[in-house]
C-alpha cells in the first residue's frame, strides 16, 4: 500500500515534465519550419554612358626617330705623340677655334728649328752659288776662261735655289705640325664623350677619335616606314616624284622621350632612294630648328605625321579595355544590359580612338566604371554630354 501512495504522489511531477518537453518539442519544430527573409536586390549600378558619332579629327601618325646634329665631326689627331692637356669637359658647348686639347710639341719644335736651320743653310748655298756666277759671267765675256764652267755655276745656283724652296717647306710643314699639337674646335657645338686621358699616346693612326663635336644649330630626326606605310603615303599626296610628293606633307612634330611636344615643327627634306632588304623599310630625315640647344645628337623620339579625317567614329581611350590583342568596348543594349563589342581601330587621334568597325553613329557606350561590368549586367544610364565628355578627354 505504501508503495501505491508513493507512486500517486510523483505523477503530477512526471506530468510537469512532460508538459514542458512538449512545449519545447512544439518551438523547436516550428522554428525549424520558418523560413528566412528573402535578401534585399542590389539596385543596378549608376555609370555615365556616351553616344558615339562622327566629328573631324586630326590623326597622327608616329614613327620612331633617332636623332643627329647637322654635322658630327670627329675630332682626330694630325700628329702622333703624348696628350699633354684635356681643356674641355665632356658635353661641354664649345666655340669654333677653342682649344680643346694639346699633344707634346717638343719634338714638332726641335723639327722646326731644324727646318730653320736647313732653310738658313741652303741661303746661304744659294748667295754662294749667286756670287759665283757673277764673277765667273764678265770672265767668260771677256774671254777669260770658257763657258762652260760659267754654265756649270749657273747650274749650281739653280740647285741651291731649289735647296732653298725645299727648306722653306720643311719649315712650313713644320709649324704646321707644331700647329696640330693645339686641338681647336671646327665648329660651335658639343662634345661627347672623351675616352682618352692625360698621358696617352695618340696619333693618325688611333682607331678612336678623340671625341665628337655635335654642331647642333639644327637637329634631323631619321626615322623609317613600313612598305604599306610607305604606299599609303604615295597615294594621299599629290606629285610625280618622290620629290614633289615630301614637299607636300606638312610641318611635322617631334615627341621626346618623355612624352613631351617640342615647341618647334620640322619639314621632312630627304628620303632613300631604295628600301632596306633586312626589314622592308625605307629612310626619311626630318629637320627642326634647335636654336635653344635643347636637341642633342643621340636623342631618340617619335615623328608625328598629321591626317585630317572627317568620317571616323571618335571613341574615348578611356571608355575601351584589351583583350587578346583587340580592343572592346562595353555597348549599352535593350533592357539597359551592357555587352562587350570588339572595335576596328583606324588611328588615334589625341585620346580618342578613329573606329572604322564595330559601333555605328548613335550607338552608346559606358564611359567610366568598366572594369565593374561584364556581359548581361543592368546598369542604370547616366547620359555625359559632348562638352563635358571633350573636358575630361581633354584632362
Amino acid at each position: 500500500m505504501e508503495t501505491s501512495v508513493e507512486n500517486k504522489s510523483q505523477r503530477p511531477v512526471m506530468y510537469t515534465l512532460l508538459f514542458f518537453i512538449l512545449i519545447l518539442a512544439v518551438d523547436l519544430l516550428s522554428s525549424c519550419k520558418q523560413t528566412p527573409p528573402a535578401a534585399a536586390a542590389m539596385p543596378p549600378q549608376e555609370l555615365p554612358v556616351i553616344s558615339v558619332s562622327s566629328k573631324p579629327a586630326t590623326v597622327y601618325s608616329e614613327y620612331t626617330a633617332a636623332l643627329q646634329g647637322n654635322r658630327d665631326i670627329e675630332i682626330r689627331p694630325q700628329v702622333d705623340g703624348t696628350l699633354e692637356a684635356i681643356s674641355v669637359d665632356e658635353g661641354a658647348f664649345v666655340h669654333k677655334g677653342q682649344p680643346l686639347f694639346r699633344i707634346d710639341a717638343r719634338p714638332y719644335r726641335e723639327q722646326l728649328n731644324n727646318a730653320n736651320a736647313q732653310y738658313l743653310s741652303a741661303k746661304a748655298a744659294l748667295e754662294s752659288a749667286a756670287i759665283n756666277v757673277n764673277k765667273l759671267t764678265p770672265l767668260v765675256q771677256n774671254n777669260v776662261i770658257s763657258d762652260v764652267q760659267l754654265q756649270t755655276a749657273k747650274a749650281a745656283y739653280d740647285a741651291a735655289k731649289a735647296q732653298v724652296a725645299q727648306a722653306k717647306a720643311m719649315v712650313e710643314s713644320a709649324k704646321i705640325n707644331v700647329g696640330y699639337t693645339t686641338i681647336t674646335a671646327p665648329a660651335d657645338g658639343y662634345i661627347s664623350s672623351i675616352p682618352f686621358k692625360t698621358g696617352s699616346l695618340v696619333g693618325r693612326s688611333t682607331p678612336q677619335p678623340l671625341t665628337v663635336l655635335s654642331e647642333n644649330k639644327a637637329v634631323h630626326a631619321y626615322f623609317t616606314m613600313s612598305e604599306n606605310d610607305f604606299s599609303t603615303f604615295k597615294a594621299k599626296y599629290p606629285g610625280n616624284t618622290l620629290a614633289e610628293k615630301i614637299k607636300q606633307l606638312p610641318a611635322v612634330e617631334l615627341v621626346l622621350a618623355d612624352n613631351s611636344i617640342y615647341p618647334a615643327k620640322g619639314k621632312v627634306e630627304l628620303a632613300e632612294g631604295q628600301f632596306n632588304k633586312t626589314d622592308g623599310t625605307i629612310s626619311f630625315r626630318a629637320t627642326f630648328p634647335n636654336n635653344n640647344g635643347l636637341l642633342r645628337s643621340g636623342n631618340t623620339g617619335k615623328i608625328r605625321l598629321s591626317t585630317e579625317v572627317t568620317n571616323k567614329l571618335l571613341v574615348p581611350q578611356e571608355a575601351t579595355f584589351e583583350l587578346q590583342d583587340k580592343v572592346f568596348v562595353y555597348a549599352l543594349a535593350d533592357s539597359n544590359k551592357v555587352y562587350g563589342k570588339p572595335l576596328t581601330i583606324a588611328g588615334t587621334a589625341g585620346k580618342f580612338y578613329l573606329v572604322s568597325g564595330g559601333l555605328k553613329p548613335g550607338d552608346k557606350i559606358v564611359y567610366q566604371g568598366i572594369d565593374r561590368l561584364h556581359d548581361g549586367v543592368i546598369i542604370k544610364p547616366k547620359a555625359m554630354s559632348e562638352d563635358s565628355l571633350l573636358k575630361t578627354a581633354a584632362l
